[in-house]
């Protein structure tokens, strides 16, 4: 029996889409993300969009990032911005909300903010 991936355990494509959107709603309402609001373009639909597909396949579902645009490259799409340790945690603080607000199950909840941490940790490059 094949274990089920976190896509399918969340729920699928609109529950993902949720996630991304509303850790974007979070980040634009919020003052002490405001840091982190400043490194992304005053309109927010391209980088929703961008997040819900990259989350897609990150967490087991269709690979929509790598179908349009090839290889996510995380790091390297990020140098161009200040990513330190305020950064991270501004957008780890948005994450855990928006993931708190959605998964009930605390060991689903433990795996997701393990991984979004780690990946965030690893975009520091100040």
């Amino acid at each position: 029996m094949q274990e089920m991936t976190p896509y399918q355990l969340l729920g699928g494509e609109g529950v993902v889409r949720w996630l991304a959107e509303r850790f974007y709603d979070i980040m634009d309402k919020e003052p002490e993300v405001k840091a982190l609001r400043d490194m992304h373009p005053a309109d927010l639909a391209g980088s929703r969009q961008k997040l819900f597909m990259f989350l897609s396949g990150w967490l087991g579902g269709p690979a929509l990032y790598m179908e349009a645009f090839g290889h996510p490259r995380l790091r390297m799409r990020h140098m161009p911005f200040a990513v330190n340790d305020v950064a991270r945690d501004q957008w780890m603080r948005c994450m855990r909300q928006a993931v708190d607000e959605l998964v009930v199950e605390d060991w689903l909840k433990e795996k997701l903010l393990k991984a979004f941490y780690n990946t965030a940790d690893f975009m520091r490059n100040c």
